[in-house]
């Protein structure tokens, strides 16, 4: 050692009234040309909680219904905010393009979502296939949610089948069929940090606070947003662990290496800031000082620290990657790791 949400429903049968009823709620704005067509996302912070703070409207304040009516739904799912801001600006991507087409929802084919795609990888600069597929992914959905049916295909076929493996070779391989149309991934691999570079790093942070941040993803492999959503009452000094908010707002312990358990404990006693804030990491100076650090303060730091260090590979997901190679080199079993990580699905701990 060194010192979505998934968007997947299941359809459903409904009935034919309520489908058509449900297939009226996709009504396009009113016709305008596409010089003065502007959509945008807007946050308002002060709603209901069953309304989605990320608004899908044009330039003059009227609303997407049909998009505006999904992501109230995914929030009734008690989805993230996170999750809904990029749900959100999926569907404002979709929107831009389809609105122009002056078609109705309810006409959308897998050959409407192939003319998606081309218009995509026309723009510049270019989409990566991921985001292109997590768009598809949301634009089904959300088709899903208003008439509890797949998108039909249209012109084109893609179903096809295949055999699913399990992750870890048990069992007898399952036969599945694809039915809609992707772009191929190509399969990402994330180089972990060398010890060096940990160390060159490391040697460059001036506070205990940066020293602790930093150290709960070496050391503890958290995803930078678990460290920022991080509470003063998640931690538990005196039994050496903490609470995690993880993906889908699930909760897990993990413990504490001494290392960072004394970072933090130096941290609270001499640098933090008085102040009311439940968040356990806040602005050390400025005229946030005392504020709850953002992610955008995450990156600032971490691209000072590049630069002094002279790491250009320093990243948050990195190091929690560079967590996850060192337990596997150390021996520890992947279900064990698969939850210090907080993955849902154990084919992503063996990536």
């Amino acid at each position: 050692m060194y010192g979505f949400r998934s968007l997947d429903h299941r359809p459903h049968s409904v009935p034919e009234g309520a489908r058509l009823r449900r297939l009226s709620a996709f009504r396009p704005l009113p016709e305008r040309s596409p010089t003065s067509m502007k959509l945008s996302v807007v946050y308002q912070p002060a709603v209901p909680a069953s309304t989605s703070p990320y608004r899908v409207r044009d330039e003059q304040g009227r609303e997407l219904d049909w998009a505006n009516v999904f992501l109230d739904g995914q929030r009734l799912r008690q989805l993230s905010p996170r999750s809904l801001r990029i749900y959100a600006y999926d569907l404002l991507d979709f929107a831009r393009w389809f609105e122009l087409q002056h078609r109705p929802l309810a006409e959308i084919t897998e050959s409407t979502l192939m003319d998606y795609v081309r218009h995509q990888l026309e723009q510049q600069p270019k989409p990566t296939p991921q985001t292109v597929n997590h768009r598809l992914g949301t634009v089904r959905c959300c088709y899903r949610f208003h008439t509890g049916q797949e998108i039909p295909a249209g012109k084109v076929h893609f179903q096809r089948r295949y055999t699913q493996r399990f992750p870890l070779g048990c069992g007898r391989r399952r036969p599945a069929v694809a039915r809609s149309f992707r772009l191929k991934q190509d399969r990402r691999v994330i180089v972990p940090l060398s010890s060096e570079e940990v160390a060159k790093f490391w040697q460059s942070f001036r506070t205990y606070r940066d020293l602790a941040l930093v150290g709960l993803m070496l050391l503890d492999g958290l995803r930078s947003c678990e460290v920022l959503a991080m509470q003063l009452e998640d931690l538990q000094l005196a039994e050496g662990q903490l609470r995690a908010l993880g993906k889908g707002n699930k909760k897990r312990v993990v413990p504490l290496p001494p290392e960072i358990l004394e970072v933090l404990e130096r941290y609270l006693r001499l640098e933090r800031p008085l102040t009311n804030s439940p968040a356990l990491f806040v602005s050390l100076k400025g005229r946030h000082r005392a504020q709850a650090m953002t992610s955008a303060g995450l990156r600032s730091l971490f691209r000072h620290h590049r630069v002094s260090s002279q790491v250009r590979r320093a990243n948050p997901h990195r190091f929690r990657h560079t967590f996850g190679s060192d337990m596997v080199r150390a021996g520890m079993s992947l279900p064990a790791l698969q939850h210090l990580m907080g993955h849902a699905q154990i084919a992503t701990t063996m990536l």
